[in-house]
């Protein structure tokens, strides 16, 4: 049941009030035919919207099936036009870039109907309108009584109780007119039509009833009904009038979209090419710092193996050693006379800053700690090393030319380029794994799998004990002269002659290339001489340093153990260990082990350690600060406690001084002075660290391999987890101090690397924010186009919320077409970029998008695109449909 109340309708038009319909009452049947008849102007299509819910009454009532439509909701009249009214318009108002199918499908989307289900009857209803081979076409290839067709075929496909026919003969002929018409009639037969018309003669010849308007009001109805109280309740009672919800699905969104788009192909891709230039800059951007990034990670991860994470004894800030060393001009403005030139600090302030910047660490409890898998430390890192203060000291077992001492290697000293004394030590200690930057035997990393990724055995067998080793040859198979004249198999003699003649600006002689086959490099073999082997006891019980006599080491390496050479293995291409780049040895953890076990069980540590007061070497004992003046007394308890023979010598030498007349306090003064000369800076530590003494459970170094770059960020938050738990315990001496060589002086790279990328994204960016703007100006021009569209829409169920769905889903294609456009270009374009890199610098395939920042960059798109879209989108849902129905 539909009835009209008193229903008025006004226009505002500034002060302006137009009244279109001036109290209208109606009622209809639920199934007759109405022609409304009317000159233009007369308020006919006001009231056609006002019954369809295109317009709104101004005062008055629409009643259906008794309920009151005062309180309706958007989403009421929504639903009531989508499945209880049909609207069928003068103009068609087909969507033009639908087909036939799709635009009667339309309103069965908007119902929630499957697809299917909505295919099969829009099919029927077209065929039923006489059009079942024109299904797939689009509207602008059928007639003008075919596309009315189309129209009716929309209206009835959802079985709408009402149907609304606005001037449908309006743009035809007469014979289509009437073909039109027979079908109204037809459809009239079972529901509500309502015709506005202006022709008399239609009304009379196919409606059941006229209704003639006249300034708004009605002047005349030829059938008027007025429902009954018992129909009225029974109608309230079992009608559903109106029932349901509409709701246009995301896919029904992004296909008006996509048909639209592609209606306007030019345009959309010259539009998404727009929106693609900002992305294309940041890709370009992204992808040369990704990859000039990926080359800094490569080459920290290739440093690792020859610069882990390093913990020593003492710490020394390489960053303060780098600054104190480049030093620098005067800082400060010193006040002088003229003439006269003052001095400036440099060297104490770089000493200063090394000495107040340097820290000790308890390496007793760091190897215990990692030995204790922190945080399952070892999952992260190949291999952690300790390194002792013990020498390996390793010579050529062949000694008929003479001696041979391969390790510590003594190449550099042959050259003149001394590698000796304690501060170069020190900074080489701090700037190598091991402490030997010129050594050429390594010890291996205790772990097969990072051995089998950086070696490949060649020849023999893995070393199974401490006195076997590998010979490691380059990623070529071969191995450099620096290793052989380091393992004895080149005369180091000829080296001096050849920095010689360097240094005078003589042609240096160039050397034949030398081969050796795997036999005889499998045939070496070289002998392990303990630090205290270099010493031997006097007559006098006191220990001498004989390392300086040749015979006396040959002497030695007669008895000393053998190391035997059980393998060659062979470089990888990826290989990170020192010995890849020039070949070398690699020996097991237990030699050195063993070498500290010799020089432990050795006679003359045994003697210092028994009698820890004394000096071994001189026999006098170390010298004590808080020791009272000497007395003869206390001399004489000194000579008791010397070994027998010193103890003697040094009675002869108080008699001849009592001889000579001296007295004795005079004595005492001598003695003391000859006691000093010879214990200048003894210890009894001192002497045990000469002697190459160590602690296996307290390292000199740590060292950390971890396994790639990931891993290593993660050791470093497990370190400082660790050190915030010890400050947060007030153990501020359990905190650990170490070395990253790789991250001190890659960390700045990174820096600037990121600094740059991001203001120049910055830069960039800017062409984002103007492809927004320019797509949401395309929007609505799209807007502006699709006015009409928009009615229609309307007209048949969709809310502003659909409406403003279909023109985000179009942002959204154009967003993502940009965003896609503009990282396949960017990849594209990598390849000329490449080729320019590589031809400049050397570095292949530098530049390369990287697939979660190419992703990225087409979601930001999307989203840019739809933020741009989002004042047109709304604009469009905010469109009344009566004025966008009669856009043209």
């Amino acid at each position: 049941m539909l009835e009209l109340k008193n229903i008025k309708k006004d226009y505002v038009s500034g002060d302006t009030t137009v009244q279109a319909l001036k109290g209208v009452s109606l009622q209809f049947r639920d199934s007759e035919f109405v022609a409304i008849l009317g000159q233009s102007g007369c308020g006919k299509t006001t009231l056609l919207n006002i019954i369809g819910g295109l317009d709104q009454y101004t005062s008055g009532d629409l009643v259906i099936n008794g309920t009151s439509t005062k309180k309706y909701m958007d989403r009421d009249w929504d639903s009531y036009r989508n499945h209880s009214v049909g609207f069928v318009f003068q103009s068609y108002n087909l969507i033009p870039h639908q087909t036939v199918l799709a635009n009667v499908e339309l309103a069965l989307t908007l119902s929630g109907v499957s697809r299917g289900e909505r295919k099969k009857r829009a099919e029927q209803a077209l065929i039923d309108v006489g059009l079942g081979e024109q299904m797939h076409k689009r509207p602008n290839q059928l007639s003008g009584g075919q596309m009315q067709r189309v129209a009716i075929a929309r209206a009835l496909v959802n079985d709408p109780s009402i149907v609304l026919a606005d001037e449908p003969t309006g743009a035809l002929d007469t014979e289509t007119s009437v073909q039109v018409m027979d079908i109204l009639r037809q459809v009239a037969k079972d529901r509500l039509v309502i015709m506005v018309t202006h022709n008399p003669e239609l009304a009379e010849e196919y409606a059941d009833r006229i209704v003639v308007l006249r300034d708004g009001v009605i002047q005349s109805d030829t059938d008027p009904y007025e429902i009954s109280e018992e129909d009225r309740r029974r109608i309230e009672d079992n009608a559903q009038f109106g029932s349901g919800r509409t709701s246009m699905s995301m896919l029904t969104a992004f296909s008006l979209s996509v048909n639209n788009l592609l209606t306007k192909k030019g345009r959309t891709i010259l539009t998404a090419f727009a929106g693609s230039i900002g992305i294309i800059g940041i890709a370009l951007i992204l992808s040369l710092s990704s990859g000039a990034q990926n080359y800094i990670n490569e080459q920290e991860e290739a440093a690792m193996g020859q610069y882990p994470i390093t913990i020593q004894e003492t710490s020394m800030n390489l960053a303060s050693l780098i600054v104190g060393m480049s030093g620098g001009s005067n800082s400060e403005e010193v006040q002088h006379e003229e003439g006269v030139v003052p001095s400036f600090n440099f060297v104490t302030d770089m000493v200063t800053s090394i000495v107040n910047d340097a820290d000790t660490n308890d390496m007793e409890s760091i190897k215990s700690w990692l030995e204790s898998n922190p945080d399952d430390i070892q999952d992260y890192v190949t291999d952690i090393q300790y390194s002792y203060k013990t020498p390996i000291n390793i010579y050529a077992a062949d000694t008929e030319d003479g001696l041979v001492q391969v390790n510590p290697a003594t190449v550099m000293d042959s050259l003149g380029i001394s590698t000796a004394g304690s501060t170069q030590s020190a900074m080489l200690s701090s700037m190598s794994a091991v402490g030997g930057g010129y050594d050429v035997w390594l010890e291996m990393l205790d772990n097969p799998e990072s051995f089998e990724r950086d070696f490949t055995l060649v020849e023999g067998s893995m070393p199974e004990a401490w006195n076997e080793v590998v010979i490691v040859l380059d990623e070529y198979g071969s191995i450099s002269d620096y290793t052989l004249y380091s393992l004895g198999l080149l005369d180091q003699a000829e080296l001096k002659d050849l920095m010689t003649d360097a240094i005078a600006g003589k042609k240096v002689k160039e050397f034949e290339q030398t081969t050796y086959t795997y036999d005889e490099l499998m045939a070496l073999e070289f002998k392990l001489l303990p630090q205290t082997a270099y010493y031997e006891k006097g007559d006098d019980d006191t220990w001498v340093d004989r390392s300086d006599d040749d015979d006396f080491v040959i002497e030695q390496l007669e008895d000393a153990e053998v190391i035997k050479v059980v393998g060659i293995v062979q470089a990888t291409e990826d290989s990170s260990s020192n010995a890849a780049q020039t070949g070398g040895i690699l020996y097991r953890r237990d030699l050195m082990e063993h070498a500290i076990q010799l020089v432990e069980d050795s006679e003359i540590v045994q003697e210092q350690k028994a009698n820890a007061n004394n000096d071994v070497f001189t026999g006098y004992a170390f010298p004590d600060d808080d020791e009272d003046e000497l007395t003869m007394e206390s001399i004489d308890e000194m000579i008791a406690e010397m070994p027998s023979a010193q103890g003697d010598q040094v009675r002869d030498y108080i008699d001849q001084l009592r001889d000579a007349g001296m007295t004795d306090d005079e004595i005492v003064d001598a003695f003391q002075k000859q006691m000093a000369a010879n214990t200048a800076d003894a210890s009894y530590e001192g002497n045990l660290e000469k002697l190459g003494v160590s602690d296996v459970d307290s390292p000199f170094a740590i060292s950390i391999y971890p396994r790639d770059f990931n891993s290593k960020e993660v050791v470093d938050q497990i370190i400082a987890d660790y050190n915030d738990r010890m400050e947060a315990s007030g153990e501020d001496d359990q905190v650990i101090h170490y070395t990253d060589i790789v991250g001190t002086l890659m960390s700045s790279v990174t820096s600037i690397v990121n600094s740059i990328t991001y203001i120049l994204i910055a830069f960039v960016a800017i062409s984002l924010v103007v492809s927004s703007i320019m797509i949401g100006i395309i929007t609505y021009i799209s807007v502006l186009e699709r006015t009409k569209e928009i009615g229609i829409l309307r007209s048949i169920g969709a809310s502003k919320k659909d409406i403003s769905r279909v023109f985000n889903a179009e942002t959204f294609i154009i967003g993502l077409l940009a965003g896609l456009l503009g990282v396949g270009l960017t990849v594209l374009l990598d390849i000329p970029v490449n080729i320019i890199i590589e031809h400049v610098s050397g570095v292949k395939d530098m530049a390369a998008v990287p697939a979660g920042a190419g992703a990225a960059l087409v979601v930001i798109s999307v989203l840019l695109t739809l933020i741009g879209g989002i004042i047109p989108s709304r604009m469009a849902a905010k469109k009344d449909p009566v004025t966008a129905l009669r856009t043209e």
